[in-house]
């Protein structure tokens, strides 16, 4: 119930922030140029601070087997979601079978959850999550990207390893392997930096909310997607949690990754190799809507 509590309140916040940017969006403080600036900014500099932030407490052994299993879990997750994607969306169009499949393995862990697991568990659920998306990052530029288009071996690799948030976990891991000293206003530098990537994610995903037809979100299939990717996901993590008897703050931050909504990405990605981008970009609207009710309600089974 605890978790169930701080997750309604930490919503309670970010809805706040949601609507500050549909404000702006309104009174055209943040016109679409400036929008994508802002989703930059964030996945290139606030969030890696958050991350890297995240490593600023010891990896003693009890820290290091949570992480590792916290990695397990989001390695099956990852498989599971790939596989089910093959099966569960045949009978549709390929222009929206290879979109439905995308959002399904890749989520907006990255962009809303690592702002929603710092709103609910602060520092020491990030480096958890840090760890956790990992698997889903790998996923994205291999599996999620062949969905649409073939690359070599080479641009995969280095999609991959270039990723922003992918390098900050490695340099946080380094800098508490080899246990590198911080001048303290570096680290409260990089704190600040990243404790602004909560308020700005979620400022920007209002701007996404404004003047859009609410009408063209309620499509059958976009609600079978919001089912297997913000239902049953999670209560497959769920059972494989219990089984491994995770303690409930790694429980909650595993749930709260994986019920993410579908990942931004799935438009970008329908516009560039010629798939149905304003379905795209209505599977990544009314998923991210409804996950503000689904996760809280996730947090119950903790």
């Amino acid at each position: 119930m605890e978790g169930f509590l701080n997750m309604v309140n930490a919503q309670l916040i970010l809805l706040i922030y949601l609507g500050v940017g549909m404000y702006c969006c309104k009174k055209h403080l943040i016109d679409p140029p400036t929008k994508q600036k802002l989703v930059d900014l964030i996945l290139k500099i606030t969030l890696p601070c958050m991350i890297f932030h995240s490593f600023n407490k010891p990896l003693t052994p009890d820290v290091l087997k949570k992480t590792a299993m916290a990695f397990l879990v989001a390695f099956c997750i990852a498989i599971l979601s790939y596989l089910g994607g093959k099966i569960l969306y045949n009978r549709y169009p390929l222009e929206r079978k290879s979109i439905l499949q995308y959002c399904t393995l890749v989520n907006n862990s990255g962009f809303l959850g690592m702002p929603m697991v710092s709103a609910v568990y602060g520092a020491e659920g990030l480096l958890f999550a840090s760890i956790f998306i990992i698997p889903n990052r790998i996923m994205m530029w291999t599996a999620g990207l062949s969905l649409f288009t073939t690359s070599d071996f080479k641009s995969k690799c280095r999609n991959i390893f270039l990723n922003p948030c992918i390098i900050t976990v490695f340099l946080g891991l380094a800098r508490r392997i080899l246990n590198i000293p911080f001048p303290q206003f570096l680290d409260t530098a990089i704190a600040n930096i990243g404790a602004i990537t909560s308020p700005l994610s979620m400022i920007v995903i209002g701007t996404m909310l404004v003047g859009i037809s609410w009408k063209t979100l309620l499509e059958p299939s976009i609600f079978y997607l919001a089912a297997v990717r913000l239902v049953g996901l999670p209560l497959v993590a769920l059972v494989i949690m219990k089984f491994l008897h995770f303690d409930p703050m790694l429980t909650g931050v595993s749930l709260i990754l994986t019920g993410m909504p579908a990942g931004s990405t799935s438009a970008l990605l329908a516009a560039k190799y010629g798939a149905d981008e304003d379905y795209a970009s209505r599977c990544i609207i009314t998923t991210t809507l409804m996950s503000l009710v689904t996760i809280p309600l996730l947090m119950l089974f903790i």
